[in-house]
C-alpha cells in the first residue's frame, strides 16, 4: 500500500513537473491515469486490510471465549477427576511421598524430573513407583495413566 501511494505522489510530482514544461495532453492523461491506479490500488488494500482486521479481531474473541468455556467446563471435570485420583490413592493405602511420585508420572514427569521436583534421589523415586504399580496392581506407567484416563477417553456414542 505504502509503495502504491509513493507512485501516486512520484507520478502526480511528475505530471505537474511535466504540465509546465508544456508535455502533451496525452502524456499527461496517461501519467493522471497511472495516478488514479495507484491511489485506487492503495484504497483497495487499505479497504482489504481493515476488513482484514475486523475479521482477524472477531476470530480472536471467538477464539478467546471458547477457550475461556473451555476452561471452566475442564475445570470442573478435572477437579472431579482430581478428587476421583485423590480417593484411588487412599484406596490403595499409598504413601504421602508415593501419591506425590504417582501424581507427577501421571503429569508425564521422567523419574529424573520426579527427583528434581521432589528434591531426591532418582533411585528413590524408582523405588517409590515401584511400590506404587506393586499396591496398585500396575504393571507400570502407562498402566498407572491408563486406570485414570481409559474411561474419559471413550468415544461420544452416536445419537439415534
Amino acid at each position: 500500500m505504502g509503495v502504491l501511494l509513493a507512485v501516486a505522489v512520484l507520478v502526480g510530482l511528475d505530471m505537474i513537473y511535466d504540465a509546465g514544461e508544456g508535455s502533451s495532453w496525452l502524456h499527461l492523461m496517461l501519467e493522471g491515469a497511472a495516478v488514479a491506479v495507484a491511489a485506487g490500488g492503495a484504497l483497495v488494500l487499505l479497504r482489504r486490510l481493515q476488513d482484514g482486521r475486523r475479521v482477524l479481531e472477531r476470530d480472536l474473541a471467538a477464539a478467546r471465549a471458547e477457550a475461556e468455556r473451555w476452561r471452566s467446563e475442564a475445570g470442573q471435570a478435572l477437579a472431579g477427576l482430581g478428587e476421583a485420583i485423590d480417593r484411588q490413592c487412599d484406596h490403595w493405602q499409598l504413601t504421602p511421598a508415593e501419591r506425590e511420585v504417582a501424581l507427577l508420572l501421571l503429569k508425564g514427569l521422567s523419574m529424573k524430573e520426579v527427583a528434581a521436583a521432589r528434591e531426591t534421589s532418582e533411585r528413590t523415586v524408582r523405588q517409590q513407583a515401584l511400590v506404587v504399580y506393586k499396591k496398585s496392581g500396575l504393571a507400570g506407567r502407562a498402566e498407572l495413566a491408563a486406570f485414570f484416563l481409559e474411561d474419559l477417553l471413550l468415544p461420544r456414542k452416536p445419537s439415534s
